[in-house]
């Protein structure tokens, strides 16, 4: 008789940033033998063909989009159908722990489970808690945080909190090199990206910012830089008139790989991002979204830049300017390029993913 397989629910949707983290655990769960669903939202079903799921469940979910009473109105009956639908599947599905990754669309199913007596996990990537995790976190049996302390002044939630790491990709544990620090007058490479909201500013500042340096050092310079469809004829132009060596697209599929391979990076700080440079401990100038109403990207920053692990330029600070003095400081001054690859590195946690797996495998209490 084939013994049936523990299952643990697990509830990303929106972005990379959700699905990720939810990848990576999936990943280590399956290797304890526990066998994964994957609860998300349509738009984030469209990207997830390849995770390693044994099966997806699509539930109606929907961001706050807006504070006008329509607006509001529509979310809420969103999340309401959502929450019984969610209810149903868990009915249905009894899984052993459901776990959620922030947005959104993890909210009905998370909130299904509590309504039907399933352990609850959610799993908080940012150094400060987002909207969505911050409605769950009163709610939920245990939350894993991927920065420390981020409940050090509300104890109620420090009680059930674990700092476990942010958990990354397969793809980025197979990149992890030691830090080769640029020779004197050698090749200086650059790695620039910014997601989908970060690219256009990458281009509007990077180019000219090199075509500033002095030419001995724009000769030594070669970039790899995501740009928007829209952008990049105008940004590889300026590349090919300032002759800089340039590779451009819209999406690197391999980003961890190249990511090792940069002698410095220039990035949003998305929590996934500052992660995954800590694990493969690179250097980087941040630049945070602006804007954003939690500020995460500008709290994730400022813990690797604290620690020493990276550069945070702020973007009104972040000007061609200033910019092109950063990079002509840290080409005549490798070592501390390598200082900082060191440091970040030190605040990379590789094994978050494992770690996080045991948690859940406890929460559960499945003997895997």
């Amino acid at each position: 008789m084939t013994e049936t397989r523990p299952l643990v629910v697990l509830a990303a949707g929106g972005t990379g940033g959700h699905l990720f983290p939810a990848e990576a655990l999936a990943g280590v769960l399956a290797a304890r033998g526990v066998d994964v669903d994957l609860a998300t939202d349509e738009r984030a079903a469209r990207y997830a063909g390849h995770f390693p799921a044994r099966r997806i469940h699509v539930l109606p979910a929907e961001t706050v989009r807006g504070r006008s009473p329509l607006a509001l109105m529509r979310t809420a009956v969103t999340l309401g159908y959502g929450l019984g639908t969610g209810y149903r599947l868990m009915r249905a599905l009894r899984p052993a722990a459901v776990v959620g990754f922030g947005g959104y669309p993890t909210v009905p199913p998370i909130l299904a489970a509590r309504l039907a007596g399933i352990p609850t996990i959610i799993h908080e990537a940012n150094a400060v808690m987002g909207r969505a995790n911050a409605l769950l976190a009163p709610r939920v049996t245990v939350i894993a945080t991927g920065y420390p302390d981020i409940f050090a002044f509300r104890p109620p939630l420090a009680a059930k909190a674990q700092h476990t790491g942010n958990p990354v990709r397969p793809a980025v544990i197979a990149a992890v090199s030691p830090y080769q620090a640029p020779a004197e007058g050698g090749p200086l490479d650059l790695l620039v990206f910014g997601g989908s909201q970060g690219a256009r500013v990458m281009s509007e500042i990077v180019p000219p910012a090199i075509e500033k340096l002095a030419p001995a050092l724009r000769a030594r310079l070669r970039v790899v830089q995501q740009a928007r469809p829209e952008d990049i004829e105008a940004v590889r132009a300026t590349y090919a008139r300032i002759g800089v060596a340039a590779e451009l697209a819209p999406f690197f599929a391999d980003l961890p790989a190249r990511m090792a391979r940069a002698h410095l990076v220039v990035a949003r700080s998305g929590a996934m991002t500052v992660a995954e440079l800590g694990v493969i401990g690179r250097p980087s100038v941040l630049v945070p979204l602006p804007g954003a109403l939690d500020q995460d990207q500008l709290a994730n920053a400022s813990a690797l830049a604290k620690g020493g692990g990276a550069v945070l330029m702020p973007q009104d600070r972040f000007t061609p300017e200033a910019f092109a003095e950063l990079i002509a400081v840290y080409a005549a001054n490798p070592g501390d390029l390598a200082a900082m690859a060191a440091a970040a590195h030190r605040m990379g946690r590789a094994d978050a993913a494992e770690r996080l797996a045991t948690l859940v495998l406890a929460t559960a209490k499945i003997d895997a």
